[in-house]
């Protein structure tokens, strides 16, 4: 067999896989239609039901491996899962961030600390869903993030602030990023940078002030006020001052997940508003024969098409632990700037009908905008391809 015709068949039979799984997950997903996400929407209220059923099914441990009681599955198949959710007409945000923290985990962690929480998050004894990394004054610029960790006996005493830290109130433990080496003592801003799993039972309200911050979508996020807290020293992530590199391995698939949520938001929009545009009639034909209505869907669908390979692109270099940054930062860009051209067309294609929350338009157009901002902005990858892709002088 040549080298070609391997390929093919490789590709045929990971076809077969991600079918399975499509198919697999809309079975799911049919549990939860239009109206249980318009409703959540509306009270601003956490899909508690929906966390539940997709952890019984183990996808939330779709990348946790089977020795752990995971499902052992590649970041390619984990993305599709997430893609369905939001093509379904939901919103994977509220639970994706257990599939990305898995990287850094189970890149760096010891073998205890595996064996004491993986097995319990694959079973869903145990919620690891919030992130604290971005800061008031920091934002972007990881690197220069001022929350404290300094080494007293077997405890790390952690002071600082976090904002925009999700899910708080729904996970059990949090990934921290602290430092625990001055930036002015270290030689790249890079480096002094630690990783820390915080047990939230005992923190919140006490060394944990949280101040819930109201946003455009339905999405639990917070402020946190960090003072004194203890962090146990066995529950460092990876070396004391590479938390960095230790963060790097979950915001690749970070990205690469985002990618597909995007895609599925794309193929929503896109499968939405063509089925408005066949059925919906005005001046005696439907709107889809014209072609201010028909070009911008086309085109829109050209995008979504052309981010989804390059998600799957991403992920295939990631499973093969191949370099992946500029993939992933490519795909989490063109999936974005695709979902969002998906949406504005959606919109224009409904009409006023699209501002009217039954018809659900609006509230996915609010949901896929977030990720021209979120978890990475537009020009900070566009900086990224920028520097290291292209070989451009840094600017910033």
């Amino acid at each position: 067999m040549t080298a070609p015709e391997r390929l093919m068949e490789r590709r045929q039979k990971e076809d077969e896989r991600l079918w399975r799984i499509r198919a697999d997950a809309r079975e799911l997903l049919a549990e939860f239609p239009d109206a249980y996400w318009r409703d959540l929407d509306a009270r601003r209220e956490y899909p508690e039901a929906f966390v539940r059923r997709l952890t019984d099914k183990r996808y939330l441990a779709a990348l946790i491996p089977e020795a752990y009681g995971g499902l052992g599955m590649s970041l390619l198949e984990a993305s599709v899962i997430l893609e369905e959710v939001n093509r379904s007409g939901g919103n994977a945000g509220a639970a994706h961030a257990q599939m990305y923290t898995m990287g850094s985990i189970l890149r760096h962690g010891t073998e205890i600390q595996k064996e004491r929480i993986l097995p319990r998050i694959a079973d869903g004894t145990l919620r690891l869903q919030a992130f604290g990394v971005t800061e008031p004054e920091a934002g972007g610029d990881t690197t220069h993030i001022e929350t404290t960790a300094r080494l007293e006996g077997d405890m790390y005493i952690v002071d600082g602030e976090k904002i925009f830290t999700s899910r708080l109130q729904h996970s059990d433990m949090m990934l921290l990023l602290v430092r625990t080496t001055p930036i002015q003592k270290v030689s790249r801003a890079t480096e002094g940078l630690s990783l820390l799993l915080v047990d939230l039972a005992e923190a919140l309200g006490r060394e944990i002030e949280v101040k819930p911050i109201a946003t455009m979508v339905n999405n639990e996020t917070n402020h946190l006020a960090i003072r004194h807290l203890k962090v146990p020293r066995e529950n460092l992530v990876g070396p004391e001052g590479e938390g960095f590199r230790c963060l790097l391995d979950g915001l690749n698939a970070e990205r690469i997940l985002i990618a597909a949520e995007c895609v599925g938001d794309g193929y929503y929009f896109i499968e939405r508003a063509t089925l408005r545009a066949r059925e919906r009639v005005v001046f005696g034909r439907p709107i889809g024969a014209n072609q201010g209505v028909a070009f911008p869907l086309a085109q829109a669908y050209a995008q979504v098409r052309a981010a989804d390979g390059m998600r799957r692109e991403a992920a295939r270099r990631f499973d093969e632990g191949l370099p992946s940054g500029e993939e992933a930062n490519l795909a989490k860009h063109l999936a974005a700037e695709a979902s969002w051209q998906a949406a504005n067309a959606a919109l224009q294609t409904f009409g006023g009908y699209g501002m009217v929350r039954d018809y659900d338009i609006e509230r996915k157009f609010r949901e896929t905008r977030l990720y021209q901002v979120a978890p990475i902005s537009t020009n900070l990858v566009l900086a990224y391809i920028a520097e290291h892709v292209l070989g451009l002088p840094r600017s910033y």
